[in-house]
């Protein structure tokens, strides 16, 4: 069995800065795709980071604020997110397209709280 661990997050004024973590603890996988999401209030969820053959991508309203990094050895994904702004505010989850012996499945994390302080 497969489970993502989301660790970080908190409360941060605006300007600020929060390092999210996210390991896929288990064995006999590998990870295809790795994906940062967040849910604002009153909101859908939002891919903002998606790592997939060592090439990330970001939504634009993180582009030059966020960075996403992969370590595929030890199955984990860190989001670096500078300059923080008060719309960043939300739940961030990751998430993992996983293959194993029976097929590619979805996982999510948890779920972590950001809160930016204006």
């Amino acid at each position: 069995q497969v489970q993502l661990v989301e660790s970080g997050g908190g409360m941060v004024q605006a300007g600020g800065s929060l390092r999210l973590s996210c390991a896929a603890r288990g064995s006999g996988f590998r990870i295809n795709l790795m994906s940062w999401y967040r849910q604002a209030p009153g909101k859908g969820r939002e891919r903002i980071a998606t790592s997939r053959d060592g090439d990330i991508t970001y939504v634009d309203s993180v582009k030059g604020r966020f960075t996403a990094s992969t370590d595929y050895a030890r199955n984990t994904m860190d989001l670096q997110m500078n300059n923080l702004e008060p719309d960043d505010t939300g739940v961030y989850y990751c998430n993992a397209m996983i293959q194993n012996a029976l097929g590619v499945y979805e996982f999510w994390g948890q779920g972590t709280q950001v809160t930016v302080s204006s």
